[in-house]
């Protein structure tokens, strides 16, 4: 399925149904009352979060919502039926903004949780909810009141336990495939992944997500190549795992670049668990070691060397 995380849809809840006129006609009752009943309120719209959805791409076909209006109020002091909500599925870790304001409406973090984003107009009261002492057959009734309307920008950041990060061709979705079940797009040039993969790291008790995100490049946090866009998908990981190429001339440079550019678009990032993974030791003949301020291994995810050490750690770790 296309990667969509982010989509601008539309969504409108129902007008509340309009109170009645109407009085009593009955056999033997020469003085009947009002009778008329109140109108049903609106459906209202609601987003909801689905644990099996990982991608935006449905609302970007179906961007239009809209809720059931509530029936009229009826004479016999029959109210009308409230209009039937709307629940719209979204993926966890989905942000709501309000498109014409930027206000922040909610985040859906959490399976079958609920977000109202459009509340159902109210129903108009008949004519009975009028009678008094003094006024015993009213001809007055209310309007039911219009729904909400708004347009709602949807802004997707991916829930994973782990997230991968590395400049193009470093080896994460190799990497993603040792570690996961998952069976990315693997190739020998750079930008293989263009949109973020998702595999699961099982332990006996617990399996946590991991998540291998398109290449960072220097300059990424001002808008260079793809990195911009799928930045924001590590902010909700708990573990940020470097993978770096070994094999290149000087690794702790790219280190550098990787830690610089997260800091330059969000340095709240940087307070999570850092890990490094020096990658392609198979290339070598010899293995340097290298000191950095985090848990650091060395791994061939083309051979499997020292990936299961790396899989127990990051087990303990979470």
């Amino acid at each position: 399925m296309k990667f969509v995380d982010q989509v601008v849809i539309e969504v409108e809840a129902g007008a509340g149904g309009d109170g009645c006129i109407s009085f009593r006609r009955e056999k033997f009752v020469p003085r009947g009352g009002p009778d008329g009943g109140n109108g049903g309120n609106g459906g209202s719209v609601y987003l909801i979060g689905k644990a099996n959805l990982q991608t935006l791409a449905d609302l970007e076909y179906h961007c239009r919502y809209k809720a059931q209006r509530g029936e009229h109020g009826k004479g016999s002091n029959r109210d009308g039926k409230n209009g039937a909500d709307v629940y719209v599925p979204v993926p966890l870790g989905t942000d709501v903004y309000d498109a014409d304001t930027n206000e922040f409406l909610g985040e859906i973090l959490k399976p079958e949780q609920i977000l109202l984003v459009a509340r159902g107009g109210k129903g108009g009261r008949g004519n009975k909810a009028f009678a008094t002492s003094t006024n015993r057959a009213p001809r007055i009734r209310e309007k039911g009141k219009p729904g909400e309307k708004r347009r709602l920008k949807l802004i997707l950041r991916l829930i994973a336990d782990i997230g991968l990060v590395g400049l193009p061709n470093a080896g994460k979705s190799t990497l993603l495939s040792q570690l996961t079940s998952a069976h990315p797009k693997i190739a020998d040039y750079p930008f293989t992944t263009l949109t973020p993969n998702l595999g699961v790291l099982k332990s006996e008790s617990l399996n946590f997500t991991i998540a291998d995100m398109p290449g960072i490049i220097e300059g990424a946090s001002s808008g260079k190549g793809l990195g911009l866009i799928f930045l924001r998908h590590i902010e909700r990981t708990k573990v940020i795992v470097y993978v770096i190429d070994i094999s290149q001339k000087d690794p702790l440079k790219d280190l550098t670049v990787l830690i610089t550019e997260i800091k330059s678009y969000n340095q709240e990032i940087l307070k999570k668990k850092q890990v490094v993974v020096f990658n392609k030791i198979d290339l070598l003949k010899r293995v340097k070691k290298y000191k950095t301020d985090f848990p650091t291994f060395y791994v061939s995810a083309l051979t499997g060397k020292g990936i299961s050490e790396l899989k127990e750690y990051l087990k303990t770790l979470l």
